[in-house]
């Protein structure tokens, strides 16, 4: 399956929550990403992290087409064009970077690709939209201004898409002060895939609290 950039799009907004995580293990990285789709979050963020990251994408994303072609695997820490350009070959249905970086905005527009650049001023999100990126990065989430941040944007911006990193727990208190103020999905790490669960390979845990997570976000868009 060929998820284009409209099925990213669509994918990453309904689930809610980008899962975001690194690994050097291939097998655990798989068992991960599994834990993740079958707790409802099908596309997540495999993190440029390490030496030989862009190989092991490869590997992985590889494996998941022939396994399970109903996976979204994006990259995330890109911060130059080439660097994008090696990950999309190898598979990477969107890019995320920490910044905004105009030449990876181009390089992911020629392939049609979803690239979420990190923004931390009104001014960066305008120049993301300029260069069309749909929906971006808030980063870090809360160092930046948290919701109360994504509330004042949305006013005199209110097309914006904003998925913050860095500041949003998978709780209901904190996803509930976040979609409140108009994020679309927010990205989380080691709040959701835990380093306990991963030593343990309690693989069943990770799910569990995917599931809780994507659960609570539609539980408080329905309200």
């Amino acid at each position: 399956m060929r998820h284009d950039r409209l099925a990213v799009l669509t994918a990453l907004e309904a689930q809610g929550v980008a899962p975001v995580f690194y690994h050097a293990d291939p097998d655990v990285c798989l068992e991960i990403i599994r834990a993740c789709a079958r707790g409802g979050a099908k596309a997540i963020e495999f993190t440029n992290r390490g030496d030989f990251a862009v190989d092991l994408f490869g590997d992985l994303a590889r494996e998941l087409q022939t396994t399970d072609p109903d996976i979204i695997l994006g990259i995330g820490s890109v911060i130059d064009a080439p660097t994008a350009a090696q990950f999309l070959n190898r598979g990477a249905r969107f890019v995320v970077s920490p910044c905004l970086v105009p030449e990876v905005a181009r390089v992911c527009n020629r392939r049609i690709t979803a690239y979420f650049p990190g923004c931390g001023s009104v001014t960066e999100i305008g120049q993301a939209h300029e260069l069309g990126c749909d929906i971006v990065k808030l980063f870090p989430g809360a160092s930046v201004g948290g919701p109360d941040f994504v509330k004042a944007v949305l006013g005199p911006m209110p097309w914006t898409k904003i998925m913050p990193t860095g500041g949003v727990d998978p709780d209901e208190d904190s996803i509930g002060k976040w979609f409140g103020s108009g994020i679309v999905a927010a990205g989380m790490g080691s709040k959701l895939i835990t380093d306990a669960a991963v030593r343990a390979g309690d693989w069943a845990a990770i799910e569990a609290q995917v599931k809780k997570t994507v659960d609570a976000i539609a539980a408080f868009r329905r309200n």
